[in-house]
């Protein structure tokens, strides 16, 4: 499978924490609990753009959806939940074996596949919504990553990102706070080179097209370890982004 994105360190790293995708009180605690916040951002941005359906409890039905890096399926069955039809990938062969796993045990059909989002992208595949959540800040070759992602979104359709962004106090709380004083993920988990400056990720995404349209901060209690939303991006971020095809560059 060949790539020019996927960091193999980053592979290795994940491949060895796939059996614990889903301990809930395990290394991937902390995603689970900000899982909760980010699907309701998600749903009430998807429901402001008039993307949702009627049925209160399935609102995404309907929505073909990409969830690129999918890691163990924590946000793809949450999404397959509320009813939408989900594509989960992953370069990391052991996340979808358990993602695959998980969803049988659940009764949920959710398509899962080992590939990079370039080759995904080369398929000539589109979909309504492409998720990047907690994956920007893993990969080599951003410029080229956010290309092909941009390129899985249909016309008029959205795409979600979510990362840290790159300062001192960034660096301070989502590593040296999070990885090391209070080891809530493990060390390594990120590295701040890595890290993404919401200037670096919009500009990418628009100069294909697609264009961040909200933002929203994400905030963590240290001692609740409870997430919220908060208006400032200095840490954690979220955005949702429109494509229109207009606006492509080639």
């Amino acid at each position: 499978m060949e790539s020019t994105t996927i960091r193999p360190a980053e592979v290795d790293y994940y491949n060895r924490l796939a059996d614990q995708w889903w301990d809930q009180t395990g290394p991937f605690r902390p995603l689970h609990e900000l899982n909760k916040l980010r699907v309701s951002w998600i749903v009430d941005q998807l429901r402001a753009r008039g993307r949702t359906a009627e049925e209160a409890d399935r609102p995404l039905a309907g929505l073909r959806v990409l969830d690129v890096g999918c890691g163990g399926g924590i946000l793809s069955v949450a999404l397959a939940r509320l009813g939408a039809d989900v594509h989960g990938i992953d370069v990391a062969e052991r996340n979808i074996a358990v993602a695959q796993t998980h969803a049988s045990r659940l009764g949920l059909s959710i398509r899962y596949e080992h590939t990079p989002v370039e080759t995904l992208a080369a398929s000539g595949a589109r979909y309504d919504v492409v998720f990047s959540m907690e994956v920007v800040e893993h990969v080599d070759d951003l410029p080229t990553f956010l290309a092909a992602s941009c390129e899985l979104v249909a016309d008029d359709g959205l795409m979600f990102v979510a990362t840290i962004n790159r300062n001192p106090i960034a660096w301070l709380t989502a590593i040296v706070g999070a990885e090391y004083i209070l080891r809530w993920l493990p060390r390594g988990t990120h590295h701040y080179a890595l890290l993404r400056k919401p200037s670096e990720v919009a500009a990418l995404m628009s100069k294909h097209g697609v264009e961040p349209r909200s933002w929203s901060g994400v905030s963590v209690n240290p001692l609740t370890r409870n997430f919220k939303l908060t208006p400032s991006l200095l840490v954690n971020y979220m955005l949702v982004a429109t494509k229109n095809q207009r606006l492509q560059i080639s």
